[in-house]
Formats: structure tokens, C-alpha cells, sequence
């Protein structure tokens, strides 16, 4: 009976570590995910337009999540501040971190706007036709 349970017990961690695989696999194929090495190499060899076109998406997509992270970070950022007590008087205090991590998130989502835009211009390109 306890090796019935323990054999499902691992049967099931199995198989569900088996979707997970399957799972970034095909995001991977979808170019939802690249790693730096990847994106680097992307970059560089990049020549038709669906490849400059898969790294503009891929910039507009961390565009996207960047400022979302920023507009989390704004809202914190605003909460702290209005504490005013003495243990957030010593610097850096709280706000201090949260506008830091703020004004982080803003400008790489600048930089991935960017980056998304010059991809798009080159995929629209015609010297690639």
C-alpha cells in the first residue's frame, strides 16, 4: 500500500516536471524567452525580416513588463513618502529605494522602446526585400 502511494507520489512529481520542460520549450520556440547569449547573437546576425521583427518583439514585450514593474515601484515609492517617522529619517530611507528602483525601471524600459523601434524600422526595411 505505502509503495502504491510512494510510486504515484513520484509519478505525479514526474510528469509535472515533464510539462514544465514541454512548457519552456515551445515559449522558446515561440521567441518568447532568449537568453543574453541569444539576443546577442540574434542581434548580430540577424538579416531578415522576420528575425529583426522576432527582436522587436521581444524588445516591446520587456518594454512592457518594465513599465509595469515602474508603475509598481511609483506606487510604493508614494506610499513611503508619506511616512514620515524616525526611523525612515536615516538615509536612504525607503522612499529613497523605492524611487531609485523607479527611476531604474523607467529608464530600461526607455532603452527596450527603444531597441523595439530600430528593430521594426530594419524589419520594414527595404534593402532586406
Amino acid at each position: 500500500m505505502k509503495t502504491n502511494l510512494l510510486v504515484a507520489g513520484i509519478l505525479s512529481f514526474a510528469l509535472a516536471g515533464v510539462g514544465t520542460a514541454q512548457g519552456t520549450i515551445s515559449s522558446a520556440e515561440n521567441g518568447e524567452h532568449y537568453t543574453q547569449a541569444q539576443l546577442k547573437q540574434l542581434a548580430n546576425t540577424a538579416q531578415t525580416p522576420e528575425q529583426y521583427k522576432a527582436l522587436a518583439g521581444y524588445y516591446g514585450d520587456q518594454q512592457q513588463k518594465y513599465l509595469l514593474k515602474a508603475a509598481e515601484e511609483k506606487k510604493l515609492w508614494e506610499q513611503r513618502n508619506q511616512i514620515t517617522t524616525s526611523l525612515y529619517a536615516k538615509y536612504p530611507r525607503p522612499a529613497d529605494s523605492s524611487r531609485y528602483r523607479y527611476e531604474y525601471f523607467s529608464a530600461k524600459a526607455t532603452e527596450s522602446a527603444s531597441l523595439a523601434v530600430k528593430y521594426s524600422q530594419l524589419a520594414q526595411s527595404p534593402m532586406l526585400r
